[in-house]
């Protein structure tokens, strides 16, 4: 259960955290790096956890989320999915007023 408290943690205590394949500044899959692509082109803070780094978080964080891939953006403690629900909310504006309103919440 410690772990899933970590998550838990992480996850409430910051508006955007991203779990992801390395780092914002060295990702290690396209699928992490289009994700974080599509923060920083709507100017996202964001937090940033890379389950390489960290195998506990990788090994439990799809049970805590119900979501079985990498990367998983939450945004407020909900999460939002992986890449390609982050980039069709980045496509239709939707992703930008999410992160607007997190950061405004």
């Amino acid at each position: 259960m410690e772990t899933m408290e970590k998550i838990k943690n992480i996850v409430e205590t910051n508006p955007v955290v991203l779990f992801m394949k390395g780092s914002p500044q060295f990702p290690q899959c396209g699928f992490s790096a289009r994700t974080v692509d599509a923060l920083k082109a709507c100017d996202a803070e964001f937090h940033s956890v890379d389950v390489y780094a960290e195998p506990e978080i990788r090994q439990v964080l799809p049970q805590y989320s119900e979501w079985p891939t990498f990367p998983q953006l939450f945004i407020n403690g909900e999460l939002i999915g992986g890449c390609d629900i982050v980039m069709s909310m980045f496509q239709n504006g939707d992703l930008k007023q999410s992160l607007a309103d997190a950061v405004g919440a």
